[in-house]
């Protein structure tokens, strides 16, 4: 335990002193050159014959490719995420594209849901967000090393320039978000994995399990759903797109109004996907075993 923490503050001080170019591009290639001879990469291609038929080998190949030189990329970036500043004129830093819609919400106050996936580098988000007032709280599952947890726990926090409650991963978790929520508490989720025990709602057009706490969340408080995602511009080089606020249903139907929300941020996960499909992380089981098999 202790020398994987050893190992892991080698890379990080190895990463720092890189800076955040090199270090994107030095973790880019490696995971690019490693990645596809990992098993897990089977499970990418079988997601992508599943998803996009369309696509050819070729094109399918391309895109594991890029899966595993963005995942290097954004941990390569990580270590950096706390420096990286808005709207620098080139080189490393971010901007936001919708940012009306938080600066609303700041004007606004009150509890709001901000939902997004593993796409581009979204490490970048809470520190992004956290820039316009609406530092928020978040689902976390932690590393199995406590030693190597708790660094990059210190990481997020340097970035986000505070410490936000971080709920762990289960019913217990699920219950301590909720009662944040309702006290008025911001809260981010990604929600683009897969959830046995969820609701059926339909993703690039097939049944996909899907975790209903946000709906439930925001329908029960009335709170304003924010989606957005972040696109990769270059190495270090990032853009937070902000979407406005989804529509929250109003049937009189709990359950249906429920699988209603999540349908709809279902649909704006998979528009961000098919956009840039190699930003996403493939590499997850998100549909069912028996329809997924490579």
């Amino acid at each position: 335990m202790r020398v994987e923490a050893a190992l892991a503050r080698i890379a990080l001080v190895l990463l720092r002193r890189l800076g955040p170019v090199r270090a994107s591009n030095f973790a880019g290639r490696l995971c690019r050159f490693v990645g596809p001879f990992l098993p897990v990469s089977r499970v990418a291609y079988a997601n992508l014959r599943l998803a996009m038929p369309e696509l050819d080998e070729a094109a399918r190949r391309r895109i594991v490719l890029g899966v595993w030189e963005n995942l290097g990329r954004t941990a390569g970036e990580f270590p950096h995420i706390a420096s990286l500043r808005e709207n620098t004129a080139s080189g490393p830093g971010f901007e936001v594209e919708g940012a009306e819609h938080l600066i609303e919400q700041a004007q606004r106050g009150g509890s709001v849901l901000f939902v997004s996936g593993h796409i581009g580098n979204w490490e970048m988000l809470p520190p992004g967000v956290s820039a316009y007032g609406l530092g928020f709280a978040s689902f976390y599952r932690a590393a199995a090393n406590p030693l190597v947890d708790r660094m990059i726990r210190d990481l997020r926090n340097e970035a986000m320039g505070e410490p936000k409650p971080l709920f762990a991963k289960g019913a217990r978790g699920a219950r301590e978000a909720l009662a944040y929520v309702a006290r008025g508490g911001r809260l981010g989720m990604l929600v683009d994995q897969k959830m046995n025990d969820g609701v059926e709602a339909r993703f690039f057009s097939r049944p996909a399990m899907t975790a209903p706490a946000l709906a439930a969340m925001a329908l029960r408080y009335r709170s304003p759903v924010i989606p957005g995602y972040v696109r990769r511009l270059g190495p270090a080089r990032l853009r937070i797109v902000v979407e406005p606020p989804l529509p929250l249903p109003d049937s009189g139907d709990r359950q249906a109004d429920i699988l209603s929300l999540t349908q709809a941020v279902n649909d704006r996960l998979e528009a961000w996907i098919r956009a840039c499909p190699e930003s996403w992380l493939w590499l997850h089981r998100r549909w069912p075993t028996e329809s997924s098999q490579p």
